[in-house]
């Protein structure tokens, strides 16, 4: 059991951090603004507006609550993938379906219930959104 928590744990912090990395590394590249705005984005699903305000503990708020939630999906992944026989053959298929079905949550059910503020629907950039999560979680 010690070692199951070590291995979700260190493969949370890889995900989460390569995940966090390059929505930074993507917002910077398309807007040039400063990528904590990513982390306050991410504090906004809790504290709306105020997230974006010069308050320097919104982006550590967002980094904080970013982690809990690559443990969550983590943890459900760690759980699922035993009982999932096609997971330990096609190990390849078996992250980019988690990518995919973790995209399509946040998306389509988390986001929608925060307090985030609401985007119109672009499909290149919900594409790069589900690349970077393949690339990086799946």
């Amino acid at each position: 059991m010690k070692n199951l928590r070590t291995a979700v744990a260190l493969t949370a912090l890889i995900a989460g951090t390569l995940d966090i990395a390059a929505a930074m590394l993507n917002f910077v590249i398309a807007t040039g603004k400063n990528p904590f705005r990513v982390l306050q984005f991410i504090a906004s699903g809790v504290f709306g507006k105020d997230a974006f305000t010069d308050d320097l503990l919104m982006p550590v708020y967002g980094l904080i609550f970013h982690f809990c939630i690559a443990t969550i999906w983590t943890t459900l992944y760690f759980s699922a993938y035993p009982k999932i026989k096609i997971a330990a053959t096609r190990w390849m298929l078996s992250g980019v379906l988690y990518a995919v079905i973790v995209w399509s949550v946040m998306t389509q059910a988390v986001l929608p219930l925060s307090n985030v503020p609401q985007q119109p629907f672009d499909i290149g950039r919900a594409a790069l959104a589900a690349a970077i999560l393949i690339v990086c979680i799946g």
